[in-house]
């Protein structure tokens, strides 16, 4: 199968992680990224032509895209512990929140930290 070099950019401490975990495994970081980038597009295409979009779902709820309740909604659930059990059957990481909150959740505790002590 023919290949291609590619330019990306990820964060350098988990490019260090990624180095150990490779040299551990006895292998790549190119292997390792490949071998992940194969299973998300594999597992998303398969789910796409059988017609099931939840594995859509977690993905979105993974990059952020959805919250929680309304990925517990689109898929029919209504246990978070449930919701977290399918992220990891689907192999994908958990999310982090959106920009927007985390952003709310900073100024929330610079508002915190600057208020006088009593």
């Amino acid at each position: 199968m023919p290949t291609v070099n590619f330019t990306g950019s990820v964060d350098k401490d988990l490019l260090k992680r990624a180095k150990v975990l490779a040299a551990k495994s006895d292998t790549s970081v190119n292997a390792l990224f490949n071998a992940e980038l194969r299973y998300l597009v594999e597992t998303f295409e398969a789910a796409e032509a059988s017609g099931n979009q939840n594995f859509k779902t977690l993905l979105d709820f993974s990059l952020g895209r959805l919250n929680d309740r309304d990925a517990m909604d689109a898929l029919g659930i209504d246990s978070e512990e449930d919701l977290f059990l399918l992220m990891a059957q689907a192999h994908l990481p958990m999310p982090r929140l959106p920009e927007a909150s985390t952003r709310e959740m900073v100024d929330a505790l610079h508002t915190l930290t600057q208020q006088p002590a009593e």
